[in-house]
């Protein structure tokens, strides 16, 4: 095993600073977290990519972690230029982008605004993509607005309370179930949510909800991998990552049987398998 050697710093951006990890040397993987967490969510990878040779880079959404907490930004737009920044002040090139389910948005977004020229490749992990949302023109989102105005309300009223659900939620099969990690672990994603700025987490929340990205999915011509669970209560797999594969030519898709929405951490081996095997091709 790797010893990790961490490059911990505040990285200013236009007009935010993002709290940015830099672990290993090698080629570079970017991991994006997801809502309401931060990137000490990928804990269970970090070290498994050190090892496999590979520079890892995670960075706090702004308003989430140990980031600054600005009152405006949380559309994908801002968000997808606060990841450009990121790889142009660190000058990396030939990066893997690795979006976990809000996260994806940011990947796909950037690929729009910005393009491919630094890619190598990208993984829509768990991710929000195409479209969240249930719409006339998107029928099959697998976000109601009846159950979007419910999160915005609890979360609105009691974020502890929230957040106790949403993790039970995020770590079981179906969303409804035995939770697959050990408690001390979801006390630590607990925590990790509280870290988020309340008004962060409702301005972005209401981003991946409502962001159309099947334009931006048509752009994604860099190699690229879809892991979900099969069992994802948050982020259906039949409205998200499969869409997301069939968008996408040529992607490959690796789909985890018994996994929640949280696989990263309820199904490591099987998340890391699949995301070196992909970094190695």
């Amino acid at each position: 095993m790797t010893d990790i050697s961490v490059n911990t710093r505040m990285l200013g951006l236009k007009d935010v600073r993002v709290h940015v990890e830099d672990h290993g040397e090698g080629r570079p993987v970017v991991l994006i977290h997801g809502w309401p967490l931060s990137s000490a969510s990928w804990a269970p990878q970090r070290q498994a990519l050190v090892d496999a040779g590979y520079r890892v880079i995670a960075y706090d959404r702004r308003g989430f972690g140990r980031s600054d907490k600005p009152k405006t930004g949380y559309g994908y737009d801002t968000l997808a230029d606060d990841l450009a920044g990121l790889l142009e002040q660190l000058d990396l090139r030939d990066v893997t982008l690795v979006g976990f389910s809000m996260g994806g948005g940011e990947v796909a977004r950037y690929i729009a605004r910005h393009g491919q020229e630094r890619l190598r490749s990208v993984v829509f992990a768990a991710a929000v993509p195409p479209r969240m949302m249930q719409t006339p023109d998107n029928p099959d989102g697998p976000l109601t607005v009846a159950k979007a105005t419910a999160m915005t309300a609890q979360l609105t009223a009691d974020r502890e309370a929230f957040f106790d659900g949403f993790t039970k939620d995020f770590f079981s099969a179906n969303a409804d179930g035995e939770v697959l990690v050990t408690e001390a672990e979801r006390q630590q994603a607990i925590a990790l949510c509280l870290q988020a700025d309340k008004l962060a987490a409702l301005e972005a929340m209401q981003s991946f909800g409502i962001t159309d990205f099947r334009d931006d999915l048509e752009l994604v011509t860099v190699p690229t991998l879809v892991v979900h669970g099969d069992a994802d209560g948050i982020v259906p797999f039949e409205g998200s990552g499969k869409r997301t594969h069939e968008a996408i030519a040529g992607s490959e898709l690796v789909l985890v049987p018994g996994a929640p929405h949280g696989l990263n951490a309820s199904h490591p081996v099987e998340f890391n398998a699949a995301l070196l095997a992909f970094l190695e091709r």
